[in-house]
């Protein structure tokens, strides 16, 4: 057909008319470097427990923790992000396990850096694994959660991990001023390459439901945590979070949940143009691999797809339940 005067010259679709045209003009590509595993260890004797709203998880046992660290190590995924279900007769109002240095997280990690030794390890620095009340801290006599005081643990809990082997030190609180005090406690003990991946921007979700199933904390959790977990409905707040974390010394930042808060995502990496990260949660995991094993959606590139996003809004990594198939699958390609 002749062209007219009607038709364009400009014609955007040119550059998308082929796979190898496509290819050379994308803006983002997500690669493995971007992939954080996040592996749920039990303290038991047995195997894997599976997790039954989180399909396809389960919580690892400490050879199975292993195992997976290597397969993790051999499809080039760069660090592990490790979270501890915790036997419930060890839990207490303190959350004293914590400060175990033969517990099950320092031994887990020393065990993993001796075997697999060309990954990362990150470690989450909260008491809620560990609290017979589920909170990430310390709490008052109306369940209001204690900054100070609570700070003062993960200090010390931080450091166990520092000497374990820990490479990346994640405190996920939320409390006021625990990066600075962190970051000291392990520059005077001479972890100055330990980093810090600093929960800046977490929010009071209801997306973190599966993983409470999965450490073991949902029964137990009395009241909820939005007296220190960011509401859902601010925005601006999370700019002074983070601008607080990285005077503090924070090395890398992490927005949590990661799909429902591409917003945050996008305003902390174009504020500060730090290392920041998302967590795809739980609950989008759960709520997405149901539909997936129901057959409504397509697997295989739903959960690219959704990886992919997260490079787009400026995640330089991604922290997901789905880090092995999306490595295997990058592999592939």
């Amino acid at each position: 057909m002749k062209p007219t005067s009607q038709f364009p010259l400009a014609r955007p679709r040119r550059n998308r008319k082929a796979d190898w045209a496509r290819r050379l003009v994308r803006e983002t590509e997500l690669c493995v470097n971007d992939l954080i595993l996040p592996l749920i260890v039990h303290d038991g004797d047995g195997g894997a427990q599976p997790i039954a709203s989180m399909p396809g998880i389960s919580r690892h046992s400490f050879l199975g923790a292993i195992e997976q660290a290597k397969i993790a190590a051999d499809l080039g995924i760069p660090m592990l992000a490790i979270f501890p279900h915790i036997d419930a007769n060890k839990k207490d109002a303190e959350g004293r396990e914590a400060l175990n240095e033969k517990g099950l997280v320092p031994t887990l990690v020393a065990q993993i850096k001796a075997q697999v030794p060309n990954i990362g390890i990150m470690c989450d620095v909260a008491l809620d694994p560990y609290t017979d009340h589920g909170h990430d801290g310390l709490i008052d006599e109306n369940g209001y959660m204690l900054n100070d005081e609570t700070v003062n643990i993960l200090v010390k809990q931080a450091l166990i991990q520092a000497q374990a082997g820990c490479d990346v030190i994640a405190p996920s609180d939320m409390c006021d001023g625990r990066i600075g005090l962190i970051r000291r406690e392990l520059e005077a003990a001479g972890f100055h390459n330990t980093q810090i991946m600093a929960y800046a921007a977490k929010f009071a979700s209801a997306f973190y439901g599966p993983y409470r199933d999965a450490i073991g904390s949902q029964g137990a959790l009395k009241g909820d945590k939005k007296t220190y977990q960011m509401d859902p409905q601010n925005s601006d707040e999370a700019l002074v979070e983070v601008a607080l974390d990285i005077e503090e010394g924070a090395d890398m930042l992490l927005v949590k949940p990661g799909m429902p808060y591409l917003d945050i995502l996008r305003r902390i990496k174009d504020e500060f143009g730090r290392p920041t990260f998302a967590f795809q949660v739980s609950g989008e995991y759960a709520m997405l691999e149901a539909a997936i094993q129901n057959g409504w959606l397509d697997g295989a590139r739903v959960r690219m797809e959704a990886l992919q996003c997260f490079k787009r809004a400026g995640a330089d990594g991604i922290i997901s339940y789905w880090a092995l198939e999306a490595a295997k699958e990058l592999g592939r390609k």
